[in-house]
């Protein structure tokens, strides 16, 4: 007996509990995101028009990413309906290439413990706004080719809207966190700095009046020494004097750059900058768009704050109104590697009630249940300094029997032919009645774990019938045994005893 005809037996259509991770779940992208929601969605999501933290705990299997997904499908809905008030969304799930690059700025003997006890508020802000500046980018200079999280460009942004300082704070911006690899670093600066209309005849002047003066100084002073001293005024050390003097402005110019670019280098942590690219991009900047702006240097977390309140204010003007930041996934990293403790030492610094209440910012920090542990063991100077009774915290993504039963329904009904109404309740004999099952379900806490145990059931059931004589309803028995196998299984896996 095959587990495709118990399924079809039933009117559904493929295995709806196949897949265990939402990331690569057809059944809940297709359909259950739509219909599928947990108790606490509406204090997580809040309102895309106002973009407030939220803090979620839960353990493995409990839906975390499946939230993520669901807030990106949410938002792109309605950024498509509302095309003037739409937040710019990213996705700071994947934290391994930024991981890597900061162990990288370390002697590679030293611990990992030891290397991420560095880890700063900044190097979360330098992140999230190389995500930030890196989509606005792509979404100016290539607008129907990007693909960033509920990104809905109908029309091109409108950058005619910048200001003059605006375009100055963008290509700013850009020179410190534009991380994109689709073209180099200087011709892509170049190109978006033609596109906002940075390049003009008093911009080029004023830009390179100093190698101007070098040459047409050196001209001048060797055709000097022609008219007045003849060869002879050459070798004269006035002369070396004299062109050194002419050539001071661009000397000048040079090493302030170059010392710019390589402390923005050293600073940005978990970026993949090259200095010379810096340099050439900084050389390219007028000196009043140069002086005195906030480049992130020396682990200055106000200079991030500064450039983010920047960020903010232009993409306000191109109608990005608001900034969403989706955390998910931390204990992945292979660093990291599922290790509690060093969790910990990467999100901890997020917990500044600063940034977690900034205006137009939300973050949705997505987190293992294993940290609500350690935050409660936090001090009180921690606990003030996140206030996390501001930050619609939910300390555990619990699913009851009932919630559960419901959302396997409803994946039967994503899977279900034309005309069917499959029922969980239609599979097992009358014996097991609803309340069991939501009873069983409820033992089981979370999605993850019940659909590995409805797939073992029916694969348990198949092998035991034949196609000649087949049972479309399973016992009461069965059920029993293997719920408490596969809880006995889970269990020891917890405890790491065994493997689920």
């Amino acid at each position: 007996m095959k587990i495709r005809d118990l399924f079809e037996h039933y009117g559904v259509l493929g295995n709806p509990f196949a897949e265990e991770d939402a990331q690569n779940d057809v059944v809940f992208k297709s359909s259950c995101i739509k219909t599928s929601f947990h108790a606490a969605w509406d204090k997580i999501y809040g309102n895309p028009s106002e973009p407030a933290t939220s803090v979620v705990f839960g353990e493995k299997g409990s839906g975390k990413t499946a939230l993520r997904i669901q807030m990106i499908r949410m938002l792109t809905e309605y950024n498509t309906d509302h095309p003037e008030t739409r937040p710019i969304v990213l996705d700071y799930s994947d934290l391994n290439p930024f991981i890597d690059r900061f162990r990288h700025r370390f002697p590679q003997g030293r611990k990992i413990q030891k290397v991420l006890a560095r880890w700063e508020l900044w190097d979360h802000l330098d992140a999230i706004l190389s995500l930030g500046v890196t989509q606005v980018i792509d979404r100016i200079l290539e607008p129907k080719q990007t693909a960033h999280p509920a990104a809905v460009d109908l029309k091109p942004l409108p950058i005619e809207k910048l200001n003059l300082h605006q375009v100055r704070d963008l290509l700013l911006l850009a020179s410190c966190y534009d991380t994109s690899r689709s073209e180099n670093t200087v011709s892509r600066w170049s190109r978006l700095a033609k596109k906002l209309r940075y390049r003009t005849w008093e911009s080029l002047v004023s830009n390179n009046w100093e190698i101007s003066l070098g040459v047409l100084g050196t001209f001048i002073s060797i055709w000097t020494a022609f008219q007045w001293a003849g060869l002879g005024f050459l070798i004269n050390r006035l002369f070396y004097f004299v062109v050194l003097i002419l050539w001071c402005p661009l000397l000048l110019k040079i090493l302030q750059r170059f010392t710019k670019a390589w402390s923005i280098k050293r600073s940005l942590r978990v970026l993949p900058h090259l200095k010379s690219n810096l340099f050439k991009i900084l050389m390219r900047l007028r000196k009043t768009d140069f002086s005195g702006m906030p480049f992130p240097v020396s682990g200055n977390t106000d200079n991030r704050y500064e450039m983010l309140v920047k960020f903010l204010g232009l993409c306000n003007t191109l109608g990005l109104n608001g900034l969403i930041v989706l955390m998910d996934r931390v204990d992945e990293p292979y660093l990291i590697n599922g290790s509690a403790e060093l969790m910990k030492l990467i999100v901890w610094p997020i917990f500044d009630n600063k940034l977690l209440k900034h205006e137009r910012v939300g973050l949705k920090l997505l987190l293992p249940n294993q940290l609500l542990e350690f935050m409660e063991r936090e001090s009180k100077d921690f606990h003030q300094r996140a206030r996390l009774d501001k930050q619609n915290l939910i300390r555990s993504l619990d699913w009851t029997g009932e919630s559960l039963f419901d959302l396997t329904n409803a994946r039967l009904a994503a899977c279900a032919a034309d005309g069917k109404s499959p029922n969980i309740t239609d599979f097992f004999e009358l014996s097991l009645d609803r309340r069991r099952l939501v009873d069983a379900f409820a033992k089981l806490k979370v999605p993850r774990h019940l659909f590995k145990f409805l797939y073992h059931l029916f694969g348990q059931h198949v092998n035991k019938h034949t196609d000649t004589e087949p049972v479309w309803k399973i016992p009461e028995t069965m059920f029993e045994s293997v719920l408490s196998l596969y809880l006995r299984d889970r269990d020891a896996a917890e405890r790491n005893l065994g493997v689920v």
